[in-house]
């Protein structure tokens, strides 16, 4: 298992995964912290979300989770939502700072 493969195409994956209010995938959004890989497979995914009490958390994890499964050589996935660092619009990419019509 080549664990730096792994953690890119697990990064690739959640690429798919749009935040359902900003329809902006939440690794342009800035929102994956952090991406971890155990030897057995387990995968940690660390991430903030774009405001506390986000009514969609629940829905996010999962479209996390079940991205992250795609990827061969996943065993299991743990989705840990944190609020520091907190999110702000510097955390995006150039990219959805345009979709969104943000300047800096």
């Amino acid at each position: 298992m080549n664990k730096e493969k792994m953690k890119d195409q697990i990064m690739e994956e959640l690429e798919e995964v749009n935040d359902p209010e900003l329809n902006i995938d939440i690794v342009n959004l800035g929102l994956v912290y952090d991406v971890s890989i155990s030897d057995e497979g387990q995968v940690d995914v660390t991430m903030t979300l774009t405001a506390m009490g986000c009514p969609l958390a629940g829905t996010i994890n999962d479209m996390v989770v079940q991205a992250v499964k795609k990827v061969d050589d996943v065993k299991d996935v743990n989705v840990d939502i944190v609020w520091n660092p907190p999110w702000d619009k510097s955390r995006m990419s150039r990219y959805a700072k345009i979709a969104l019509g943000i300047t800096d």
